[in-house]
């Protein structure tokens, strides 16, 4: 049987949150402008909570689901030397939210080079997982966007395969909590942890995003550590009044035995319509599994409601 868990965090590792019961609060660096702007009895604990116990980005993603919004969709995969496109797709979609049931019209579609295969499957496991996220050929009804829970209701009588998903959407959406049962970097996960969080250094600084005053928090790798993380960069912005994340910025990689990965992720969320959605995803990565062949893929998902 495949490994099929490790091929999800090379493509999405970023987005869901089931904090730890224990949590250990490493130094964080203060800016001066954040230190004159945070409330009274707010403190980088705080700081730290709210982004290991975050379930923005799992329920913005759901919230998807119950959105009427029209999609525009980019996918490249790359020669070896990623100056070649081997294979290209593009198309517009439409995704229409009625009576409690989703479907989508496919508006415009541009297909070139082997994106998919003689029987009209994908060719690629990067395309079939963004198809997965973003994509509906049939009209699917009752869905919701409540989070609490979710992760234990989904799991019942998964198999093994499907369990393994389920067990990546923690990394898609949420990083920093260690996972465990993922090979050789389990340990290297929870960069809260007493014994990551020294292999980082973690600072909060006051800046305009999107439009908004936002608290920036970043983790990135002492110099020493660098070859001992795999999140090699992470940027999260916080809407000053409420404490919203609005946007992640993240940088993975790691080799070993059998496998290796080097992926960037950034992620736009807006509010629309009383709903935080996504609105824009780009997406740079290249992975390699020993059972499956390497994919250099780059892709770009903007949506408007």
């Amino acid at each position: 049987m495949k490994s099929y868990f490790l091929f999800i965090p090379f493509l999405f590792l970023s987005f869901y949150a089931r904090a730890n019961d224990t949590l250990f609060y490493p130094k964080v660096h203060l800016k001066e402008v954040v230190i004159h702007s945070l409330p009274e009895s707010f403190s980088t604990n705080d700081f730290i909570d709210i982004i290991q116990k975050d379930t923005t980005f799992y329920k913005a993603f759901k919230s998807m689901h119950l959105s009427t919004y029209n999609g525009i969709h980019d996918i490249r995969i790359f020669h070896k030397n990623k100056e070649q496109t081997v294979a290209h797709y593009q198309s517009e979609t439409k995704q229409i939210y009625r009576n409690s049931c989703r479907f989508m019209h496919i508006l415009e579609e541009k297909v070139e080079g082997d994106f998919y295969n003689k029987k009209g499957d994908y060719n690629y496991f990067t395309a079939k997982l963004y198809d997965e996220l973003f994509f509906t050929k049939d009209t699917v009804c009752g869905e919701n966007n409540i989070v609490k829970g979710s992760l234990e209701k989904e799991l019942r009588g998964k198999n093994r395969i499907e369990k393994s998903k389920l067990q990546l959407k923690q990394l898609l959406f949420n990083p920093g909590v260690a996972i465990p049962g993922l090979p050789g970097i389990s340990n290297k996960l929870g960069i809260f942890e007493e014994k990551m969080a020294d292999k980082y250094d973690f600072v909060i600084d006051l800046v305009e995003k999107q439009g908004e005053l936002c608290y920036e928090f970043s983790a990135i790798p002492k110099d020493k550590e660098r070859n001992n993380t795999v999140i090699k960069y992470w940027k999260t912005w916080l809407r000053k009044s409420d404490f919203t994340i609005l946007s992640r910025d993240l940088h993975l990689a790691y080799k070993a035995g059998i496998y290796d990965f080097n992926v960037k992720m950034y992620v736009e969320l807006e509010e629309k319509m009383g709903k935080l959605v996504p609105i824009l995803i780009n997406y740079d990565g290249n992975w390699h599994l020993a059972t499956q062949k390497r994919e250099r893929v780059q892709f770009s998902g903007k949506f408007y409601y």
